[in-house]
């Protein structure tokens, strides 16, 4: 009798710390991207897949730092995108890519979950880290978005880092900018997911290192142990695209956006399709109005809405528990997450 109790009680508490342990929830999560599209092992040396995979366990690592040490959200995404922007392997500071004037533009954001408050910079010129100017517009102005001449005057007042046309020449960049000019083809997608036989002539093939003119758009999202979210993104944008142009990383509630209610998410892909779609903000309202999931949400903007709309691109998103979705449509992503609970984990490929 006394065993048959003693089995039943270890059995009930076996089970209870088996539930337990299964709705535990993390006390923060990062998560972060450096691009999505046609990524495939036949496009990276192992060389270089290394010292990417090694870049973004260094973004990781920075972020984490900051939330395991109890630290907001903000600075652990401020950090994590800082790593990737100091970065040539990636489309945005140092590393990114030409206008067709053969100058580097960039656009950043970042946005505030438990303010909704937001920040956002777009055709910016010699910003070292674009994402810090976005903070500063979002905190230390009245305003939400700051373009060009105007945001860079705004920088200069805030005692933003700049940095000099050599910093952003890459000799990776410019050869994509030649490229185009000689073959002519127009802007170039940092994220063409498409087959080689349906992409521009030249956008594949003709670059040894990653064959779709990309490293692409960097982005972080986090929650923190107070159960605060934040999200950002910074881009270089397309190769030779047209003076101007601004994509979805800088348009709050394309390719960023963070709700305490529900959601943050970084976007990356095509921006045209991800700004028509408001891609970063309807995985946020899905789950504020419709009660889907995370993950449901995501797949639903990504995996269906996108691709019926022909966009190609991926998103990472982290909601309010804690839980991560990082869904994408294209043959790769650069992509990372950590939590209190699990370690470091960045991956490439689909698989």
């Amino acid at each position: 009798m006394w065993l048959r109790t003693s089995l039943i009680l270890t059995l009930f508490l076996t089970l209870g710390a088996c539930m337990k342990e299964e709705t535990q929830k993390p006390e923060y999560t990062l998560v972060i991207h450096g691009g999505a599209g046609t990524i495939t092992r036949d496009k990276l040396t192992p060389e270089k897949e290394a010292e990417i995979r090694g870049e973004l366990n260094a973004a990781l690592a920075a972020g984490e730092a900051i939330l395991k040490d109890g630290g907001t959200a903000l600075d652990a995404i401020t950090a994590a995108i800082q790593v990737m922007e100091n970065s040539p392997n990636f489309n945005a500071g140092r590393g990114a890519v030409f206008t067709a004037e053969g100058k580097n533009e960039l656009d950043s954001s970042i946005m505030d979950g438990r303010t909704l408050d937001a920040g956002a910079v777009s055709g910016v010129k010699n910003i070292k880290n674009p994402i810090l100017l976005a903070r500063a517009v979002m905190e230390k102005s009245p305003h939400v978005m700051m373009m060009g001449t105007g945001a860079e005057k705004f920088a200069a007042t805030q005692g933003i880092e700049t940095a000099d046309d050599a910093y952003f020449h890459t000799d990776y960049r410019w050869g994509q900018y030649e490229d185009a000019k000689t073959k002519k083809n127009g802007p170039l997608l940092d994220h063409d997911g498409k087959a080689e036989e349906e992409a521009p002539k030249g956008a594949m093939n003709d670059d040894p290192l990653n064959g779709d003119y990309k490293f692409g758009t960097v982005g972080a999202v986090a929650l923190d142990k107070q159960g605060s979210l934040a999200a950002g993104t910074s881009t270089g944008g397309m190769t030779y695209k047209m003076h101007g142009r601004v994509g979805d990383s800088p348009i709050i509630g394309a390719g960023t956006y963070a709700n305490n209610k529900s959601c943050a998410v970084s976007a990356t892909g095509h921006g045209e399709f991800f700004i028509r779609a408001t891609v970063a903000r309807n995985v946020c309202a899905l789950m504020e109005y419709s009660g889907k999931s995370l993950q449901q949400a995501a797949d639903r903007i990504v995996m269906q809405e996108l691709v019926e709309m022909g966009g190609d691109g991926g998103i990472i998103a982290v909601d309010k528990d804690g839980n991560y979705a990082m869904p994408f449509n294209t043959a790769g992503m650069f992509r990372g997450h950590v939590t209190s609970l699990e370690a470091a984990k960045v991956g490439i490929y689909k698989d």
